[in-house]
């Protein structure tokens, strides 16, 4: 499972308004909102600044208990005029059970409400569409660090690779570069931190923050960031919450 996946907005009430008209359809409560970032359990969001634009190209699929369920969630943007990216229905080139429902949000970043026969198990995040410039340099990037972000490669064709860990999964796509997104992994110790953050820099891949400690989140978050082939801040974080 991601511990979360973060997205910078040109426009934080606009983007914020959009997501609380949508997520409380699937069970997604606002659980944290600060002037710093609004939160939906594992998915937040926070404004733009000079340092770090918005995200791009980026799509999100969240979890939906049924299929009324996404019915509603795309119906609430819809009727918000959000704009629909693909109306609720079977996608069986993705699986048999496969039905969701597609929007964008005010940033053209795709948001999708899915149920499938395994949904019981998944976590609120169910996957992520990340969009890669180079699919080999990316899944290379991903198969690397998999032993400690917890998703390994699973499947694979051409113009699209999937990484699967225990309640989730993210697929890298061929096409124009997800940009500026922040997708963190959970780990239960420091150490593996420590190894994310070496096996990072010695196959040659960019630093964005190197192990430690950071309190201004929470006391005992611990973690380390690293930037992915198209420049996305990846990160693996201990809580330390006992």
């Amino acid at each position: 499972m991601f511990d979360h996946v973060t997205i910078r907005v040109l426009r934080r009430a606009e983007s914020e308004r959009f997501y609380d008209t949508v997520l409380p359809t699937l069970g997604l409560a606002k659980t944290h909102s600060t002037d710093h970032y609004a939160e939906w359990g594992e998915f937040s969001l926070a404004e733009e600044s000079e340092t770090k634009p918005a995200t791009r190209n980026l799509h999100v699929g969240f979890t939906a208990q049924s299929r009324a369920l996404v019915d509603s969630f795309w119906r609430a943007g819809v009727e918000a005029r959000y704009r629909d990216d693909g109306a609720p229905g079977e996608r069986p080139q993705y699986s048999p059970t496969y039905y969701g429902g597609f929007l964008l949000d005010p940033d053209g970043n795709s948001a999708e409400a899915v149920n499938h026969d395994s949904v019981d198990s998944r976590a609120q995040i169910d996957h992520l569409w990340i969009r890669v410039a180079d699919l080999e340099a990316a899944k290379l990037f991903y198969g690397v660090l998999a032993p400690y972000t917890g998703f390994g490669l699973r499947r694979e064709t051409q113009v699209r690779a999937q990484f699967v860990g225990r309640a989730a999964s993210f697929s890298l796509v061929t096409g124009a570069p997800t940009m500026n997104a922040h997708v963190a992994f959970p780990s239960e110790d420091d150490a593996t931190v420590d190894a994310y953050h070496a096996a990072a820099l010695a196959a040659g891949y960019r630093d964005n923050g190197e192990p430690g400690e950071r309190s201004v989140y929470h006391p005992g978050y611990y973690s380390a960031f690293v930037l992915d082939t198209d420049g996305n801040n990846i990160e693996v974080v201990n809580h330390n919450r006992g």
